[in-house]
C-alpha cells in the first residue's frame, strides 16, 4: 500500500469518526450538574434543561464519586464507560454522557437527529506532503514531569508528562510534548503560525505513531479539536513548547464554514 493510500484511509476513518453518532457534529448541550438526583428535559420546569429532546427525557443520579444513572421511565439504568469517552447511555434519539474536567461534572447531549450531520459540509485540508511525516526521536524522561495544562473554559487541568518527541526543522531543535493519550497513543496539542489565518486558532491535535525506538509525527494528519466544530466541547491548549514559531502548512485548515 502506498503512503496516499494509507493516507486516504486514515482520512475516511476521521471523517467517519467526526460525522458518527458520537462525534462532535451533533452535540446539542453541556450543562454542569452536581452530585445528586435531577430531572432531565426541555421543558422549562426541569432541573437540567435541554435544547433538544423531548420536555421531559427522565432523571439522572449523580454519585459523589461520579458514578451515574437515568431513569427514562422502565427504571434507572447506569450510564456506562467508553473507551477514552466518559460514561454514556441512549436514549431515544439522545446519547447523554456524564463528563467531569477537575471535579465539575457536566451533563453532555448529543441528538443523533440533529441537522448539523446533514448540514456538514465536510473538511478541508492542506495538500498531502510526504516532507511532513517526520520521524523524530521519542525520548523517555528519566522521572515524570507534572505540567500544568490550560483549557478553552479557563480552568487549569494537570497532565504527566513521561516523553518528549525531537525532531530538527529548517537546522532548528524542536521537542513538542504529548500531553494526552488517545487509546495508547500519545496525543499532541499543537500550535504553528498558520493558527487563525489557514488553521484553527486554539490549536491542532496530532496522534504519534510508535516506531520502535522512534516517533512518526505525520503533520498531514493534523486535525481540528472538537471546540473547532461545538461550543459544548472542553479542549486542551497547547502547552508554551508545543506553540511553534514556523508554519505547518499540512494537515487540516479552519471547518468550512457552513
Amino acid at each position: 500500500m502506498t503512503y496516499a493510500e494509507e493516507f486516504e484511509i486514515w482520512r475516511a476513518a476521521r471523517l467517519a469518526a467526526l460525522t458518527a453518532e458520537d462525534g462532535w457534529l451533533n452535540l446539542t448541550d453541556r450543562v454542569e450538574i452536581a452530585a445528586g438526583r435531577m430531572t432531565v428535559g426541555a421543558a422549562a420546569d426541569n432541573d437540567v434543561v435541554l435544547s433538544a429532546g423531548p420536555a421531559h427525557l427522565g432523571v439522572l443520579e449523580l454519585d459523589a464519586d461520579g458514578a451515574s444513572r437515568f431513569d427514562a421511565g422502565a427504571g434507572a439504568v447506569a450510564l456506562q464507560p467508553v473507551p477514552d469517552n466518559p460514561p454514556r447511555l441512549k436514549v431515544g434519539d439522545l446519547l447523554i454522557e456524564v463528563t467531569q474536567v477537575e471535579g465539575q461534572y457536566a451533563l453532555r447531549v448529543r441528538d443523533a437527529a440533529s441537522p448539523a450531520l446533514q448540514d456538514f459540509a465536510g473538511l478541508e485540508s492542506y495538500p498531502l506532503d510526504p516532507d511532513w511525516r517526520i520521524e523524530a526521536d521519542w525520548i523517555k524522561l528519566e522521572t515524570p514531569k507534572s505540567l500544568g495544562i490550560d483549557m478553552v473554559t479557563g480552568v487549569e487541568t494537570s497532565v504527566q508528562l513521561t516523553h518528549v518527541a525531537r525532531f530538527t526543522h529548517e537546522g532548528a531543535q524542536i521537542e513538542l510534548l504529548p500531553t494526552h493519550w488517545k487509546s495508547g497513543k500519545p496525543m499532541f496539542v499543537i500550535r504553528d503560525r498558520t493558527a487563525g489565518r489557514e488553521t484553527y486558532g486554539a490549536s491542532r491535535f496530532l496522534i504519534g505513531e510508535m516506531a520502535g525506538d522512534k516517533i512518526v509525527l505525520d503533520f498531514n494528519k493534523a486535525f481540528n479539536p472538537p471546540c473547532a466544530f461545538t461550543e459544548f466541547a472542553v479542549c486542551p491548549l497547547p502547552p508554551r513548547q508545543n506553540i511553534m514559531a514556523f508554519e505547518i502548512r499540512a494537515g487540516e485548515k479552519k471547518p468550512i464554514e457552513g
